[in-house]
């Protein structure tokens, strides 16, 4: 691999590094290419000619959280199913205690996806077809084969409670409740699937 090649892409991971923090703590719709040049150390120019647009930089900052996100809950979900046939309520709530600990390993994840709540970059509507749904439906697809007595609406919903939950948590940054709210997540998850048996 030449020098040029490694310095230019150690400029690309510069840019997408500060773009991910700008976007999740201002929203795209709050970031300029501006900003995001100078907090590099660039110049605008420079950020367009390694990642291009300021929508082109938008959809990989999404397309790595969604892929992070992704390999944290393939890697929950498979250790849930070897767990869940001798005790569903324990895996149940291992599955959540995994999910908050990838949300305070990497908190631009959730912060990203709650400044979309808000309504930021709205004309990027597609993000939600090509990776929350999708994975949504995973998870709700393997808790219904998992637990036969759970419906798939309630599935769903308890999928969504535990990401507005931990998503709301991980954005306050109340750190010192992290035990706290752990043991409050976990219980929310095993009433929310119906599941029966004390937190673990």
């Amino acid at each position: 691999m030449s020098q040029h090649r490694t310095a230019a892409e150690a400029s690309r991971e510069r840019i997408l590094a500060v773009a991910t923090d700008l976007f999740a703590e201002h929203g795209y719709d709050g970031t300029t290419t501006r900003t995001i040049a100078g907090a590099a150390g660039l110049n605008v120019a420079t950020v367009a000619y390694h990642v291009g647009t300021k929508a082109d930089l938008y959809r990989e900052v999404m397309r790595r959280a969604h892929e992070a996100e992704r390999a944290a809950v393939d890697a929950a979900l498979a250790e849930f199913a070897r767990t869940a046939p001798d005790d569903p309520a324990r895996a149940a709530a291992e599955f959540a205690d995994r999910y908050l600990d990838f949300c305070l390993e990497q908190p631009h994840v959730p912060a990203l996806w709650m400044r979309r709540w808000m309504a930021d970059a709205a004309e990027f509507a597609d993000l939600e077809e090509r990776y929350a749904q999708p994975l949504l439906e995973t998870v709700r697809r393997e808790l219904v084969a998992a637990l036969p007595q759970l419906t798939s609406d309630r599935a769903e919903l308890a999928v969504w409670t535990v990401l507005w939950t931990t998503h709301g948590f991980c954005r306050s940054v109340i750190r010192a409740q992290v035990p706290r709210f752990r043991t409050h997540l976990r219980a929310l998850v095993q009433r929310e699937l119906g599941l029966d048996g004390g937190v673990r």
